[in-house]
């Protein structure tokens, strides 16, 4: 059995004399690189999964306007927009270890890409990962230009002896030890939630205030700084090598590697080999030794070297296909073996980062007022923090949007995950997105019946600014309740309180018993908790007109308190959304 892909595009190649419509194309993917040029089946299906993979992020999880309906995201879906978060490895085995919890959906796709990748080893990275696509284009029109930047690939007389060449794995170590101390730290570095959050605070952003103004996004502190920051660094490594950080970072690509050991194709080369060494300089992961063998861990099987090859002699078969295979008269290479201290290095350091993020730098503990406002159908805060990989689609899906990336206010722990800032904007009665994009169940799937009963926090009274109770500036006001009440909640209601008059000084001034009732009584919002579901459509309406608007008050004079909340069990039951409930 042999993968002749690359083979049939050098012949068709030779076959098109580059005359015609057909010698055009390939002048063209001559100018645009080598890469492009001998595998041109790899870069159409990785331009295909980046344009699905834009389409969903920057189209399906639009800012929504003011008026749509339940069905305005599922129509526009085509696709699940969390695809490619599911089939990073490293997400469903860092969410499966850290919550302790069988995840079966993310599970599954963890066993399908794992498989799948049996048959065509690391193919995420060189054939569907959208970020490696980014790096390559980035590589393509930028990275080249610092050549003299680039770090040897093959050093004269060494093999491989770069002390980062592993360093993938002790990152992966690190993060699998983090998880199994219960702290999930793989969205700090996993591809594809590297990738979403990175677009979320940069073009996202842009997108957000071109359709929805500027007042809409969220505040930038230094957690949006530091994301942006690493994201960048992402690309800027590429400046010391191409696809540096696919080559030496990723742990994502790492875990791949790892099942690279169990693979079922493998690359050869054949006698004809005439030590060209076009392979070794094309290929974009570096897995070609200086003898021309392969380091099979590194492999992606993009097949870029075979249709470079100008004797055809490099083949894709299975590892039991035999070949002429190419003999050297000197020894082969030898790889540098994965340092064991490297190892012991990455578990202390993750033990350490799972002992800080539970203890030192843990944010407010659960009995305090001042916990995160998590979205409808958040399961509760320590399977939340166990689950939340922190990949934004819920931020991005959000209309309001309600939902903003926390920051430190809460501890390094809830660095990034989905806290709701009714002030920005309310939790919309007839919005259920966030729940549908979640990949890993931090925020469980509910249908919009049980979305509207399920409470993620409960709205509270100021007294001493709400302008009924203020005895200094006080007034008449049921903007809270008009909104409630439009909402379908009925969860406030106007209740009369005793106002302090001088009745008999009214009663002297020729004033009725019924005047003087009226005078002494005014109406004031009270909050139902048995109804309250936290929405905050009564705060956004409040801090608007109060506090933006008429800038009458410095806060919003009702507010949302992470009380009262209904927090699920991780993956209960049935599919079609949750039954009642939880408290």
């Amino acid at each position: 059995m042999k993968f002749r892909a690359a083979d049939i595009f050098v012949r068709f190649r030779k076959k098109s004399q580059r005359k015609g419509w057909t010698g055009f194309a390939w002048r063209c993917l001559d100018r645009i690189g080598p890469v492009t040029r001998s595998s041109p089946f790899r870069r159409a299906i990785q331009i295909v999964c980046l344009i699905v993979f834009l389409d969903s992020f920057f189209r399906v999880c639009w800012p929504y306007a003011d008026h749509f309906t339940a069905n305005t995201f599922s129509d526009k879906e085509t696709t699940p927009v969390e695809l490619f978060l599911l089939i990073d490895p490293l997400v469903g085995l860092s969410t499966a270890v850290a919550s302790r919890v069988f995840n079966w959906p993310t599970l599954w796709w963890l066993i399908g890409i794992l498989a799948f990748c049996i048959l065509a080893p690391r193919a995420f990275c060189g054939y569907f990962c959208p970020l490696g696509t980014l790096i390559e284009a980035f590589d393509w029109s930028i990275g080249r230009r610092f050549r003299r930047w680039h770090v040897a690939d093959n050093p004269t007389g060494l093999a491989k002896p770069l002390s980062w060449i592993h360093l993938k794995y002790y990152l992966l170590f690190a993060v699998i030890v983090t998880s199994a101390g219960g702290v999930l730290t793989s969205g700090f570095v996993s591809a594809i939630p590297v990738l979403t959050r990175g677009l979320l605070f940069s073009l996202a952003r842009i997108q957000l205030a071109a359709i929805k103004g500027p007042n809409q996004l969220g505040p930038a502190g230094v957690e949006l700084y530091f994301s942006l920051a690493l994201f960048g660094v992402v690309f800027l490594l590429s400046l010391k090598g191409r696809r540096f950080w696919c080559r030496y970072v990723c742990p994502s690509g790492a875990l791949l590697s790892i099942v690279n050991l169990v693979r079922v194709g493998e690359r050869k080369v054949e006698s004809s080999c005439i030590n060209c060494n076009k392979c070794v300089e094309i290929c974009p992961f570096d897995a070609i030794e200086s003898d021309f063998t392969t380091r099979e861990l590194d492999c992606t099987y993009c097949q870029t070297c075979g249709g470079e090859c100008p004797t055809q002699a490099i083949k894709f078969v299975t590892r039991w296909n035999r070949v002429e295979l190419k003999i050297e008269d000197d020894p082969p290479v030898q790889p540098r073996p994965i340092s064991r201290r490297g190892f012991v290095a990455a578990g202390l350091l993750g033990a350490t980062a799972a002992v800080a993020a539970r203890t030192v730098l843990a944010g407010n503990d659960s009995d305090s007022s001042d916990r995160p406002l998590r979205p409808p159908g958040s399961v509760p805060e320590a399977e939340f923090l166990d689950l939340c990989i922190r990949c934004g689609e819920c931020f991005k899906v959000c209309p309001g949007p309600v939902l903003h990336a926390a920051g430190f206010e809460h501890g390094l722990e809830s660095l990034w995950t989905p806290v709701a800032h009714p002030e920005h904007a309310g939790c919309h009665q007839d919005c259920t997105f966030c729940t549908q994009v979640c990949p890993t169940g931090a925020i469980q799937p509910l249908t919009l019946p049980v979305k509207r009963a399920t409470h993620m926090g409960l709205a509270i009274v100021n007294a001493t600014t709400c302008l009924p109770f203020d005895e200094e500036n006080r007034e008449e006001c049921d903007l809270c309740f008009v909104e409630c009440e439009q909402a379908g909640y009925h969860a406030i209601e106007m209740r009369a309180i005793e106002l302090p008059v001088d009745r008999v000084e009214l009663e002297s001034q020729g004033f009725s018993e019924f005047e003087i009732d009226e005078m002494s009584t005014i109406r004031a919002p009270f909050v139902d908790a048995d109804q309250c579901t936290g929405c905050g459509i009564c705060t956004y309406r409040c801090y608007t007109k109060y506090v933006k608007q008429d800038n009458r008050l410095t806060e919003s004079a009702i507010t949302i308190a992470a009380q009262n909340e209904h927090r699920r069990l991780a993956f209960p039951t049935a599919p079609g959304g949750l039954g009642e409930p939880d408290t």
